[in-house]
């Protein structure tokens, strides 16, 4: 029985990759410095997985951006805006051009927008989505898989390269020209996939991955069309190239036939999210196909229960064979983080009940050795997971009956959207288009430092608070300056949006090294709840009350929303889901009383990852929304008519949502719309979405600085769409990656905008 591991993570065990890239972009390393570190980094994660006894070890699952990116650079497919800029250069495979797609450029004559970027599939990751027009022609650009694996070869080991789907890939994208048809982009896109495996082939690979996940998510006939048309001409064009068809994040349900049908050598199969698969799969399986069975978490952090799995892997042998099975991790393990032997400071106990991606490949290996009969490796497991059932730190008692006691009323504002409106109205005396940012301000490297420095005792408290003081005091300054309308505090304190508030709330844990790329060189580094949640104390009101007491312009209270922390925290998987978010909005709940009764007006709630926590099948989403809303309204409804409730979403598709996000009720929304142009929001104008609406009129994913015109003809696009009285003009998302000089000048810019925009829409009055 062999083992797989569908993908590894990239970003090395200290941000290598991050620091490395951000470093290239600042110009303080070479490009051959920057190549030097990811073949190191490379290097690092084969022999890892050739040191556990893996026998499909994948390459091209490294990516210095993003793995979709990738593949539009390979295939060609290169916006039409980027040609210029292309045609250029000396290499059509040049970094520049790589990073400009991905980062948006504006320097030597050219100036472009990055390519839009949204969630991958229900992940807190972020991929670059693929633009297809008319003025394409696809062709092998550069050949980074076949590259990546003759690298491995060079150092002894052979490798499983990794490719998304050529349907997959069309599907994740976007059709920029009306007339293009999917099915004739397909038979553009085949040969270039066709010349790709040919060019493995030829090199000596023997098992391909291409990667299929839309085939878990709902398809019409036609698309199921496309899946046959692709892999029967890729089989025809390479009939002795062995691939493996990778599916994951769901179950194929009413995908299997079809998917079992096509002519691939192996089927891989995510048996943590679903388990039930199995049983239909197993009769149905060609005598020719082997199966691949994803039954180690590649999406958490808890160790694996032996015996679950061994019971899904007998199931499987019995019916196949050993020698027909692959023990596989569920999905990339891109989504967990490096080494759990690195994590020094946390509690013992809770630790034992943990795996990062290392110690996930080594359950792989385990799980092989006790099914040839090493026992001691299933006793040392069972007892971990007793340990963890059976613990008295997981649960409280008076968390649990909060919870049963909740009613309707605490998920309902007092007044409706039009009385609170006219009551906000009088209290914060705004203009039209008002102008706000998302929360947070460029965390410099003396802010980080700081916070460091207390967290490590060079510090006392009382200096960092002092040194916060200054921070927040300047940034209420420059804001007015600038003439903002609606202010923060800038966040100064803040390291990550959900980690600052698990680090106060019970319930969850931390790691000192747990990060995980979510686009680009971002990198988060998501809490660990591990039992149920409660806050014992305020966690923001100290900073916003100061803020608000040395201004007299309205300052937002910035929180996290009980859906974000979620999404965005490693979960327990020892209760529903929906209950440990109801915990999460009880305590947010509390935050926001304590933030009115301080005198703050207006509150964000922010919640990024409602959209992203969908399930992938259309039947189960009610399900989930009624819930995910209802946290949302526990947690902003115990507020009067006049405070502002806002929240904030940014990357996401709210056609196939719009009446959901309006039952949240929030008094405002902020949505990314920069890089879609204004796309977004149609939906929101043909629902007749009732409340107000800040679209971002600049991408803050980017380090280009928009013009004023550029910004005003946003929102020009914007009034055609909403009443003026509900648009407010802020950015797409906070502001904490980018530096300091070009925030300013986009928040000038920003601002002059909205000037405009009144003088405009007072002349056509």
């Amino acid at each position: 029985m062999q083992t797989n591991v569908l993908g590894y993570p990239r970003i090395g065990s200290n941000r290598e990759l991050k620091k490395a890239n951000e470093a290239f972009w600042a110009g303080k390393i070479s490009l051959e410095k920057l190549q030097l570190t990811t073949r190191q980094l490379r290097r690092q994660n084969w022999e890892t997985l050739q040191a556990a006894g893996i026998d499909l070890i994948p390459s091209n699952d490294f990516s210095l951006y993003d793995q979709v990116l990738d593949m539009c650079l390979m295939t060609g497919t290169v916006p039409a805006r980027f040609k210029p800029l292309m045609e250029s250069l000396a290499s059509a495979s040049s970094l520049e051009l790589y990073f400009a797609m991905a980062r948006g450029y504006q320097k030597n004559g050219f100036d472009a927008t990055a390519m839009e970027m949204t969630k991958w599939f229900d992940t807190n990751y972020h991929y670059l989505v693929p633009e297809f027009d008319a003025s394409q022609t696809y062709r092998l650009l550069y050949n980074k898989c076949l590259d990546e694996f003759k690298e491995a070869l060079s150092i002894g080991i052979h490798t499983k390269p990794v490719l998304i789907g050529p349907v997959s890939f069309l599907l994740l994208g976007k059709i920029k020209d009306e007339q293009l048809q999917t099915a004739d982009l397909l038979d553009q896109l085949l040969p270039v996939y066709i010349q790709l495996l040919q060019s493995l082939q030829k090199a000596g690979a023997t098992w391909v991955q291409i990667d299929e996940p839309t085939l878990v998510s709902d398809l019409t006939p036609i698309q199921q069309s496309f899946f046959l048309h692709a892999y029967n001409k890729i089989k025809a064009a390479v009939p002795e190239l062995k691939i493996i068809l990778a599916t994951y994040f769901g179950g194929l349900q009413d995908n299997t036939a079809l998917t079992l049908e096509l002519p691939v050598a192996a089927l891989h199969v995510d048996l943590v999210r679903a388990p039930e698969q199995l049983d239909t799969i197993l009769p149905l399986l060609p005598s020719e196909m082997q199966l691949s069975i994803g039954v180690v978490n590649g999406r958490n952090i808890w160790k694996n229960n032996y015996d679950q799995s061994l019971t899904l892997i007998k199931k499987a042998t019995d019916a196949l064979g050993e020698e027909r099975v692959f023990l596989a991790t569920s999905c990339s393990l891109l989504h967990t983080p490096y080494d759990l032997d690195l994590e020094t400071a946390l509690p013992s106990q809770i630790k034992n009940w943990m795996a990062f991606a290392k110690q996930k490949v080594q359950e792989l290996s385990e799980l092989k050795q006790i099914l040839s009969g090493n026992t001691s490796l299933l006793a040392i497991n069972r007892d971990a997971m007793k340990d963890r059932s059976t613990s008295s730190i997981i649960h409280k008692p008076a968390v649990k009956a909060r919870l049963l006691a909740l009613t309707a009323a605490d998920a309902t504002r007092k007044s409706a959207f039009p009385i609170r409106q006219k009551a906000q109205e009088e209290v914060l005396k705004l203009p039209l288009f008002p102008t706000t940012t998302i929360g947070s301000f460029p965390q410099t490297e003396e802010i980080r430092k700081l916070r460091a420095d207390l967290k490590n005792d060079v510090i006392t408290q009382e200096q960092y608070d002092e040194e916060i003081r200054k921070s927040i005091t300047d940034s209420v300054r420059w804001q007015e300056d600038l003439r903002i309308d609606v202010l923060v505090h800038g966040e100064f304190e803040r390291n990550d949006m959900v980690e600052y508030f698990g680090e106060q709330l019970e319930g969850f844990v931390f790691t000192k090294n747990g990060w995980v790329q979510s686009y680009g060189s971002r990198c988060v580094k998501p809490p660990v709840i591990y039992g149920d949640v409660e806050r014992n104390a305020p966690m923001t009101v100290k900073w916003s009350s100061y803020a608000q007491s040395i201004t007299s312009k309205p300052m937002k209270g910035m929180l996290t929303g009980p859906v974000t922390i979620l999404q965005w925290s490693f979960v327990r998987d020892d209760q529903p889901r929906a209950d440990t978010t109801l915990q999460i909005a009880l305590a947010i709940r509390d935050e926001v009383t304590d933030l009115e009764k301080a005198g703050i007006k207006v509150i964000q709630v922010d919640e990024p990852a409602i959209r992203e926590g969908l399930p992938l099948r259309h039947a189960d989403w009610q399900q989930y929304l009624e819930w995910a809303v209802r946290a949302f309204r526990i947690s902003v409804s115990s507020v009067e008519d006049s405070t502002q409730i806002h929240t904030h979403m940014c990357y996401s598709e709210f056609n196939d949502i719009i009446s959901n996000i309006a039952a949240m009720d929030a008094d405002v929304i902020t949505i990314e719309t920069s890089r879609s142009q204004m796309e977004l929001l149609e939906i929101f104008s043909t629902f007749k979405y009732p409340y107000e609406i800040g679209p971002g009129v600049y991408d803050i994913h980017s380090p280009r600085v928009p013009s004023v015109i550029e910004m005003t003809e946003l929102l020009e696009k914007a009034i055609q769409l909403l009443p003026a009285r509900n648009i407010w003009v802020n950015p797409d998302c906070g502001l904490k990656t980018r530096k300091w000089p070009e925030t300013e000048q986009a928040l000038r810019n920003m601002v002059a905008a909205a000037k405009n925009m009144r003088v405009a829409v007072k002349e056509i009055v």
